[in-house]
């Protein structure tokens, strides 16, 4: 039987946006190194601002 994991045993990231802490996330398993955002409305808030700036 496997082994459980618990959500506090993930691996976590900070959103460069909401500065909040995210977790992984199964749907991420193969991207976990490219994933920025903790959300899809923090990835556009994300761009915009950045895009905003000089």
């Amino acid at each position: 039987m496997p082994k459980m994991i618990r959500k506090g045993d993930l691996p976590q990231k900070t959103c460069p946006v909401c500065r909040k802490p995210f977790a992984w996330r199964k749907k991420w398993e193969r991207d976990w190194d490219n994933v920025i955002y903790c959300s899809e409305r923090c990835r556009r808030t994300g761009k915009t601002a950045n895009a905003d700036k000089p």
